[in-house]
């Protein structure tokens, strides 16, 4: 929405390329803010400042139930081929793979959507403002949803596919001459597809144990997000302006597809859930007896079963998974 603004804003210039102006001053707040963040962000918890001891021991605690290795930095290269065997971090990876071909073709044409509709090019950044409004109800309800809902992610990731599908079909199938008012619509309700990229882009880090293995899988879901914004823009030709109707399929079948890939990571999550229970049970574990033995920093994986940090720091292989880490899903 304030980009819309902005780039309104910058297009009553007439005494500077309109095109350069926007390079330079969104560039230059870019680079700046990252001096800022690069500045005022912690390392980590245990170097935040604005943390008491307190604070620092209840977020060191959490970190421990997570298994995030907070106190262990230390590349560990089986961790690395661990991260790079689990289908999780492949389903995530495809997943944000087509959302990203979904985002690239959207962010990169969608004002040229809204431009076959009107002819003034100022007119068509500001029409473009409401989409950002949409994209800011879709983030809040969704995650508010997941954070509400037990186990409840894949289902939002699912849900807010939904009006991605039925925006694109509108913005596809509808004569603009006659219903530019829905196509309009189905332009703003199509974004709610981030929703789905907020929480696929957090399930590593919440879902991953040991330090390598959690930014090894964060890398390869990050690696998938720049691929997607880049092959997105190439499924819009230009010469199908202003329908459009090869990216409209490329991103209702990225939709599609993603449905499918959220219903299986639910069903692996839970799977891997059911299999721990069933360990434990077996082995008499309690959640209470597993975490007396462990160690804050023994930084085991989510695969790793054994119950004292050291066995599992000598044993460079992928073993069974440990009862007491239960995957989110």
């Amino acid at each position: 929405m304030v980009g819309g603004l902005v780039t309104y804003a910058i297009g009553q210039m007439h005494s500077f390329p309109v095109w350069r102006a926007i390079f330079l001053i969104c560039g230059g707040v870019t680079v700046a803010w990252g001096f800022l963040m690069l500045y005022i962000l912690p390392d980590d918890i245990l170097s935040a400042k604005r943390f008491s001891l307190q604070d620092k021991a209840v977020l060191v605690g959490r970190g421990k139930l997570g298994r995030t290795g907070i106190l262990n930095r230390k590349i560990k290269w089986y961790q690395i081929k661990e991260a790079l065997l689990d289908p999780q971090v492949w389903l995530l990876t495809l997943f944000m793979l087509l959302n990203e071909v979904i985002n690239g073709g959207i962010a990169s044409f969608g004002k040229l959507i809204i431009k076959g509709l009107v002819k003034d090019p100022l007119l068509t950044t500001v029409l473009g403002i409401p989409q950002g409004a949409f994209q800011v109800f879709w983030v809040l309800s969704g995650t508010w949803l997941a954070s509400r809902i037990r186990n409840f992610r894949t289902v939002v990731m699912v849900m807010y596919l939904l009006p991605t599908v039925l925006g694109i079909c509108l913005i596809w199938k509808l004569n603009r001459a006659k219903h530019l008012v829905g196509v309009l619509f189905g332009y703003y309700i199509v974004g709610s597809y981030v929703t789905s990229l907020v929480l696929a882009l957090q399930m590593p880090s919440t879902n991953l144990g040991g330090y390598t293995k959690r930014v090894t899988g964060v890398a390869v879901v990050f690696t998938a997000y720049c691929a997607g914004n880049i092959i997105g823009p190439h499924a819009f030709l230009s010469s199908e302006s202003p329908t459009y109707p090869t990216g409209c399929i490329v991103i209702l079948s990225c939709s599609a597809t993603q449905v499918v890939i959220s219903i299986t990571l639910r069903l692996l999550l839970v799977r891997r859930n059911k299999s721990r229970d069933t360990t434990a049970a077996a082995r008499g574990i309690t959640e209470t007896e597993e975490h007396a033995i462990e160690e804050v920093g023994g930084d085991l994986t989510d695969f790793e079963v054994s119950l004292s940090s050291a066995y599992c720091s000598k044993q460079h292989l992928i073993p069974k998974q440990n009862p007491h880490f239960r995957y989110v899903y």
